[in-house]
């Protein structure tokens, strides 16, 4: 009987430690799934880093258009597919790979990046002994506060998108969303249209160092206006399906409002200062 009932003991001690492995396995997968990634927020971040800055500095730095054009081939089919990628993933089983716990960790990344530019113009322009430099052609000033305006504006939007999400309201949630796209998007078609004026008057990036400066800091902004557009399409066409990612909306509205922050510091400094 003392026999019989060791091997009772073992077979269900045997019984135990098979069950607590298997919940451990599952704990690992669920684990494992809850931290997926995605590489697309990485391609649409190299595809506007070769099709706006490297493209700009290529054609009006060094003057070899060519390169510039190479870089503009190169760039806009990344920032497409990764795009695309991107909305395949929201259209999948999956949850997308944006987590509100890592954006501000990037968030914090890309401030010291910004910083670095306004850095350098501020070492720039309290040394200079004359400023602006000659060649420098008047800005607008009535063009950059209707940015500012529309940009604070979207900050708003966004911020109404998340609380119609917290609430269930997908519907209002969804008019949200494309309210703040509407208004990002002009934002940017402003600073195309700002651009495009300042160069037919012959402010190019060669310029002078005032010029290299203003297109480097309001492109490099311009081009996470963009990247928050492509995280709000890929939020928005699978909301058409039903399916909302709540962790990848506050991501994306963390740091479009972090893009906002920085417009703020861009407007006070480059243009009114």
């Amino acid at each position: 009987m003392a026999q019989q009932g060791a091997e009772l003991d073992r077979e269900l001690g045997g019984r135990l430690a098979a069950a607590a492995h298997e919940g451990e396995g599952h704990a690992a997968g669920a684990h494992a799934h809850e931290w997926e990634t995605s590489p697309w927020p990485l391609t649409v971040s190299v595809g506007i880093l070769l099709a706006l800055p490297l493209a700009f500095t290529f054609k009006f730095v060094y003057g070899q258009p060519l390169l510039a054009v190479i870089m503009l081939g190169l760039g806009t089919p990344l920032i497409v597919a990764g795009v695309v990628g991107w909305i395949r993933e929201g259209l999948g089983a999956h949850e997308l790979g944006l987590s509100p716990a890592a954006m501000p960790w990037f968030i914090l990344a890309e401030a010291l990046i910004f910083l670095s530019l306004f850095a350098s113009y501020w070492v720039m322009r309290l040394g200079a002994p004359e400023w602006p430099p000659a060649g420098t052609v008047d800005l607008p000033r009535l063009v950059p506060l209707v940015m500012t305006v529309i940009l604070v504006s979207s900050s708003f939007t966004i911020h109404a998108a998340e609380a119609r999400l917290a609430e269930g309201r997908h519907g209002a949630f969804l008019r949200w969303l494309v309210l703040t796209m509407v208004l990002g998007t002009v934002f940017v078609l402003l600073s195309a249209f700002e651009w495009r004026e300042l160069i037919h008057e012959g402010f190019t990036p060669a310029t002078n160092a005032y010029s290299t400066a203003f297109f480097s800091i309001t492109g490099f902004h311009a081009a996470h206006v963009v990247v928050g557009l492509g995280a709000f399409l890929a939020l928005l066409l699978p909301a058409l399906g039903g399916r909302i990612s709540e962790p990848f909306v506050k991501s994306a509205s963390m740091y479009w409002h972090f893009v906002d922050i920085v417009w703020l510091f861009v407007v006070s400094q480059v243009y009114f200062w």
